[in-house]
């Protein structure tokens, strides 16, 4: 899990990072300098400390996980609903970490660090008067929102849930999302072992 946060934080800000880069090189300039007088590269300076940023965030949760004792899951723990017309597919009748309650809706049964990851597209077409809203919930507390009505949306992260725990993915208004290409799933990533 160390390695795929670091792959992400990678991909997630130095993408951007050289996105920005290439815009900023096209603007123009409020003053020229002299011919010959070089311009001192802050583009590598940006670069250079975002990469540093990134390899200590790296470092320090890798320390994190390094002194956390984790126990690897025991057998895969796996559980997805949709996208519809399709249910709640599991690789067993029943996982042992999850149970699927209603759609859209299942109740944690034990304790672990858990990935949810999942699609939200928006219907386009929708014309009600209710403002789009799909909330990823925890308790019927929201843990993560989305408001973009424009464009497919990923959900999900990585959290700590415990049992007794039950998460769903609910709908402002129950035609604002396409359910035919909008899904969440759930995995089970590892249960903490903590030193009383």
């Amino acid at each position: 899990t160390v390695l795929i946060t670091c792959e992400c934080l990678f991909s997630t800000a130095l993408i951007p990072a050289k996105m920005s880069l290439s815009h900023v090189e096209n603007m123009p300039l409020g003053h020229s300098s002299p011919q010959g007088a070089q311009r001192p590269s802050w583009k590598k300076w940006l670069l250079y400390s975002t990469i540093v940023i990134l390899l200590s965030l790296c470092s320090f949760s890798t320390l994190i996980f390094t002194f956390l004792p984790l126990k690897t899951a025991s057998g895969p723990c796996i559980a997805k609903f949709g996208p519809l017309p399709s249910k709640w597919q599991m690789p067993s009748p029943e996982p042992s970490c999850v149970n699927k309650t209603a759609d859209w809706r299942l109740k944690i049964l034990q304790n672990g660090l858990y990935l949810i990851y999942g699609q939200v597209a928006p219907n386009t077409a929708y014309k009600g008067r209710a403002p789009f809203e799909v909330l990823l919930r925890k308790n019927e507390d929201p843990i993560q929102a989305l408001t973009n009505n424009s464009t497919i949306q990923n959900v999900g992260g990585a959290y700590e849930f415990h049992a007794g725990d039950v998460i769903d993915l609910i709908f402002n208004a129950e035609h604002q999302v396409l359910k035919n290409n909008t899904y969440w799933g759930i995995y089970l990533l590892a249960n903490p072992q903590f030193i009383p």
